[in-house]
């Protein structure tokens, strides 16, 4: 049988290596290992670079030892002649509670909404700056990512002002008290540091000054309202905006349950509870921070930084109803004389989202830069009209101003007002309440006032103003401008 004689072709297997593999293949594969090469080489770089930077920004943190013993200090107070208080310097309404008496439920609730893996991370909440990105990159609420030990590191040793340097620093130092202090001493310093509102700092203070309890006997309820202050405690405060107060509130209590720290029974009990806020007046609140303040640089200049933890009680010759007599017939006569100026414009433009919700953040974000001032108010318009203003308020009031109101603005209302003075939808503004109980709108004075009372007998001051308003401008027009004052 003749069989047919194989090939020389033949001869060998066809095995990989034998295989000539095509140049784009082989163009391809150094691609790819030049790229990982870059890949590796920038990661290295990183490295070095953040070392370095780490090297030279770590040494230049604060000194946090003091925090591992926390104790407030006791704050300089000013009183009047009759005993109201004028002033406080230092740590203000604030009772010191150890970590083991903060109610539970007060630890709860701070931590569903503020840092519900605070136990958890290492002082940077990495799956929350994720999260906060991810929210921030889509369609939904603006979210943040800063965790409690972040929060008290830039509360206590760092600067307000959003810039990246403060930033890497905030970072820096939370991992600087992740590793020096216990997660209850972190824990301890944030619940009786934070301002709430109402001159309270800490939950102590703000369970006395809102509920006019201890902050061991507070229900759920109010453990989710006091939670919600830190976020804005001028916006969710529960006794000048109840209303936005309580929408927070019912948030925190349904976050307590999601977290597992209340059940589903506690949270419509919760829920449904009519708290007693305590809204009496605060009759402390006397305008003499002017007088305040000289006496703090007189008390300063005599015991020098032990001035503030001394707890020295200064009492002056002031007498409380002849200088609220003073503070507000210096404000009258002044925003009397602005009625007359001609309009200079909205303090600043702001542009207004569509989406409701995300309008009442935007508002809250334009008006925390542009605090009231005594009764003159801040507001964002968001209708505008030659008859008719719209605007909100931060804690969610809508005023309208039409008529006489709209009179000091005119300007700023035609349809040939320069663009830095058309009040528009965006334009952040200043109103008043009239005697008729109606609104106009207004502008913060550029002209600046001062009021001193005397006894004759003896020289002693009854009532002294140093000008509009202290937070505007510190200078005292009575001691400090060598004017004359007229034919007096």
């Amino acid at each position: 049988m003749l069989r047919p004689t194989p090939s020389k072709s033949s001869d060998k297997p066809d095995t990989p290596s034998s295989r000539v593999r095509p140049s784009w293949f082989r163009w391809f594969l150094r691609v790819i290992l030049w790229l990982i090469g870059l890949a590796t080489a920038a990661a290295v770089g990183l490295a070095v670079t953040v070392a370095i930077a780490l090297s030279v920004a770590y040494p230049n943190l604060p000194d946090i030892s003091d925090l591992a013993d926390y104790r407030p200090k006791l704050p300089l107070r000013v009183y009047s002649a009759e005993g109201a208080l004028l002033g406080e310097f230092g740590e203000e309404r604030r009772n010191l509670t150890p970590i083991g008496e903060i109610p539970k439920v007060m630890k709860d609730a701070v931590l569903a909404i503020e840092d519900a893996r605070f136990f958890q991370h290492g002082g940077v909440d990495y799956k929350g700056v994720l999260r906060a990105g991810l929210a921030n990159l889509g369609k939904v609420k603006s979210q943040g990512a800063s965790t409690i030990t972040m929060q008290v590191a830039r509360n206590v040793y760092l600067s307000s002002e959003k810039t990246f340097t403060r930033k890497i620093y905030e970072i820096l130092l939370t991992f600087k008290l992740e590793h020096m202090l216990s997660k209850n001493q972190i824990l301890e310093i944030y619940m009786n540091q934070i301002y709430l509102g109402n001159r309270a700092y800490g939950f102590a203070a703000a369970s006395e000054a809102y509920f006019g309890k201890p902050l061991k006997s507070i229900s759920i309820a109010e453990a989710a309202m006091l939670a919600g202050l830190p976020k804005a405690p001028s916006a969710y405060n529960p006794i000048s905006n109840p209303k936005r107060a309580r929408i927070r509130q019912q948030y925190i209590i349904q976050r307590m349950e999601e977290n597992g720290f209340i059940t589903a029974e506690q949270a419509q009990e919760a829920k449904k509870e009519d708290l007693q806020i305590r809204t009496g007046p605060d009759t402390t609140r006397v305008h003499a921070e002017y007088v305040a303040e000289m006496v703090r640089q007189l008390i300063f200049s005599q015991y020098g930084n032990e001035a503030y933890t001394r707890g020295l009680n200064v009492y002056t010759t002031l007498n409380a109803g002849e200088q609220e007599a003073a503070y507000s017939a210096l404000r009258r006569g002044i925003m009397d004389y602005e009625r007359r100026q001609h309009y200079r414009g909205p303090e600043k433009f702001v542009t207004l989202p569509v989406a409701a919700q995300e309008v009442e953040d935007a508002i809250d974000d334009a008006l925390a830069n542009h605090p009231d001032n005594g009764d003159v108010l801040s507001a964002v318009v968001l209708e505008a009209s030659t008859r008719k203003i719209v605007a909100a308020r931060a804690n969610g009031d809508m005023l309208e101003i039409t008529g006489d109101g709209l009179k000091p603005a005119q300007s700023g209302l035609s349809e040939k007002a320069p663009p830095n003075i058309k009040i528009r939808r965006g334009a952040i503004i200043r109103v008043m309440k009239t005697p008729k109980n109606t609104w106009e709108i207004t502008q913060l004075p550029e002209v600046e006032g001062a009021f001193v009372a005397l006894d004759p007998r003896n020289g002693s001051i009854r009532a002294l103003v140093g000008g509009f308003d202290f937070d505007k401008n510190k200078f005292n027009h009575v001691t400090q401008a060598w004017r004359q004052p007229g034919s007096s």
